[in-house]
């Protein structure tokens, strides 16, 4: 009996260790054996479509080398990669109730939304400001008073233009876009005197436009340049701690210089266009650091 005793406690102690269970998005993840992307029609060239129908862009890149990632640590080597369409509106909802795994597109990372969603590290940063028709010369935001004006519903530059309005006592009508191709049309058809965007995005907006040369963008912004993050469920530390990774990795390799001259300064599909947006010396440092900090002046040099 105590032979059979030392057997079974020598075996125990040379058994290998168990792994430790996965749970949350990762086992959510195994168990399927797909992954969800949530992506944009038309936040180019973060995530849109193109004329092959397929969902492209900077961000959706990203979200790539993070479902690379993702394959290696779970052993999955035939991973499904879905995509599914999300809105400004509907990102948050679609994130939390688990229809989605990753939110790959131009999200503003700030306090207000971490209290809901997790962020990875800044893949982009970029201030609020407006664009309007050059022959009107608006150039700052108190110029904007009485007139009306577009953003997107859901965005943080609603958020920023309905702050101005009340601060500055502007007075504006205040339209609320679907997406960013319907607040430029606003613009674009005279419904609205200026439309609200990142000023990345205003730029790819009027490059994209029938006479780019009959927009400008505002000198004055609303906002110190905000970074942009890939959204993942809040309270999956093991997800996050994977995701930081892969982001940090590529953040830090040569390949990332790669993407963003791909997606910023060579021609892009589905009309060749360059939009030509030199990377920032604060967003070289981010990639150099790489962090999910919400403050935007934390990424003042």
């Amino acid at each position: 009996m105590r032979l059979l005793t030392t057997t079974l406690v020598l075996a125990i102690l040379i058994a290998p260790a168990t792994a430790d269970p996965i749970d949350g998005t990762l086992k959510k993840i195994k168990d399927s054996n797909r992954i969800v992307l949530g992506v944009r029609d038309a936040a180019t060239p973060f995530s849109y479509i193109d004329d092959k129908q397929n969902y492209v862009g900077f961000a959706v890149d990203i979200c790539l080398k993070i479902a690379d990632a993702v394959k290696r640590e779970l052993t999955l080597p035939d991973l499904k990669v879905e995509m599914a369409p999300v809105i400004s509106a509907t990102r948050i909802p679609l994130m939390t109730n688990g229809t989605i795994d990753l939110e790959c597109s131009a999200t503003t990372n700030n306090v207000d939304r971490q209290r809901q969603v997790a962020f990875t590290n800044t893949h982009f940063l970029s201030a609020a400001r407006f664009a309007s028709k050059t022959a009107q010369g608006l150039v700052n935001i108190d110029d904007l008073k009485g007139r009306t004006v577009s953003a997107v519903a859901g965005s943080t530059n609603l958020l920023m233009l309905n702050k101005a309005n009340t601060e500055r006592k502007l007075g504006l009508n205040i339209l609320s876009a679907k997406d960013v191709a319907e607040g430029f049309l606003l613009l674009e058809n005279g419904r609205a005197a200026a439309f609200v965007l990142d000023d990345v995005q205003l730029s790819i907006a009027i490059a994209q436009a029938k006479e780019p040369g009959a927009y400008r963008i505002s000198q004055e912004a609303f906002s110190e340049p905000e970074p942009y993050g890939i959204m993942l469920r809040k309270g999956d530390p093991a997800f996050k701690a994977l995701v930081d990774r892969a982001t940090a990795d590529l953040y830090r390799s040569p390949e990332i210089t790669a993407l963003y001259d791909k997606w910023f300064l060579s021609p892009t599909p589905p009309r060749g266009i360059n939009y030509n947006v030199p990377m920032s010396p604060e967003l070289k440092h981010a990639y150099a650091h790489p962090t999910d900090n919400p403050d935007p002046a934390s990424y003042v040099k």
